[in-house]
């Protein structure tokens, strides 16, 4: 149960949020978070957190925190009237198709995404065209109208058990580059990419073992996971030559190759909480290592901060205030578009 009035919410902000938040900060945002909690009670507004969001809003406002798989989850059976969703705009799109009765908001209208904007529908529909009767698996992390063209959606944490569902070994995985070559490599596939010479992959194959076990991929790539380097790894290690790296499976393969672990959000959380080493390193973004910290203070977490996502930094505290006081900005989607899109997250969520 979240505090009510503004010295419990103080009280409460110190509690979790001593060392990450000065005292001024906690001060000033305390009074956001009271407006906020008093406005969603009485609007019957349950707010949905992703890892991603800063530590005020994750652990003061936040009714539900989790990564794209767990917030699709309860998405899809929240029955209050109004959803916040305090993520990128993809993430509120899927929160809509999945429950549509409810009035869904996002608190900015800037916070896309690189990944998503980097594949479109029609982009879809020719990766079909090329490669007929392939299936088409879709992270997550793409808008409604890829969703609405494809055959299953997928997440980091549960890509390689959906593909390992999917009949024959061809796959047309996308729009995220480095996650495919990560999952094909869990899975003993190849990467391919639309623009490959077909003729080049063949050679020195039988016509029976040609094309076979392969991943049509896309290069499509988070602007944040891009920058983490093996380098950055070398470089704590030269520091802190215990460390434990965990690496968001967006990160370049090279980069999971030279990790201890690699796993969705959720999956990195689980690890620290479970896990008992010396301190860790996590690579991906900065104020997922701020949340985890505030949880557990018996941990040295360490994080590369220079590496931020500019589009859920989007998300405030005040602009999430707006959206309860405004309904802004209100999700919507063509009914026709929405059951489309929603084939495919279902099919996801029966064989997770």
């Amino acid at each position: 149960m979240l505090p009510v009035t503004y010295q419990e919410t103080v009280d409460l902000m110190h509690r979790r949020l001593d060392g990450l938040l000065p005292d001024f900060e906690i001060q000033a945002k305390a009074e956001l978070v009271v407006a906020i909690n008093r406005l969603k009670r009485e609007r019957n507004a349950l707010i949905l957190g992703h890892n991603y969001m800063e530590p005020a809003l994750y652990h003061c406002v936040a009714d539900i925190t989790g990564d794209s798989l767990e917030l699709c989850r309860r998405a899809a059976t929240a029955e209050a009237d109004i959803l916040v969703f305090c993520g990128v705009e993809f993430m509120a799109e899927t929160a809509k198709i999945l429950n549509p009765s409810r009035k869904v908001l996002i608190p900015s209208k800037k916070a896309g995404c690189s990944l998503a904007s980097s594949i479109t529908a029609s982009d879809v529909r020719r990766l079909r065209e090329q490669f007929p009767g392939v299936p088409v698996v879709a992270y997550i992390n793409t808008y409604a109208a890829v969703k609405a063209e494809i055959d299953i959606c997928c997440t980091s944490s549960n890509a390689a058990k959906i593909v390992a569902q999917l009949p024959g070994d061809q796959v047309i995985f996308i729009p995220d580059e480095y996650l495919a070559r990560n999952v094909a490599q869990a899975t003993g596939k190849q990467v391919i990419f639309p623009e490959t010479n077909l003729a080049e992959v063949m050679k020195g194959s039988s016509s029976k073992d040609s094309l076979q076990k392969v991943f049509i991929g896309w290069h499509g790539k988070c602007e944040v996971h891009d920058l983490f380097t093996v380098e950055d790894i070398r470089q704590v290690r030269a520091q802190y030559p215990d460390v434990v790296v965990l690496a968001h499976p967006e990160c370049p393969p090279d980069v999971v190759a030279a990790s201890d672990f690699s796993g969705s959000t959720s999956a990195m959380i689980a690890y620290v909480q479970k896990v008992a080493a010396p301190r860790y390193l996590l690579l991906t973004e900065c104020s997922m290592a701020d949340n985890i910290i505030a949880d557990n203070r018996d941990k040295e977490v360490l994080r590369l901060c220079s590496h931020r996502c500019p589009h859920m930094a989007q998300i405030t505290l005040e602009d999430t205030l707006a959206a309860l006081q405004e309904d802004r900005y209100e999700i919507h989607l063509e009914e026709s578009l929405r059951l489309k899109a929603k084939r495919s997250i279902d099919r996801m969520l029966e064989l997770s």
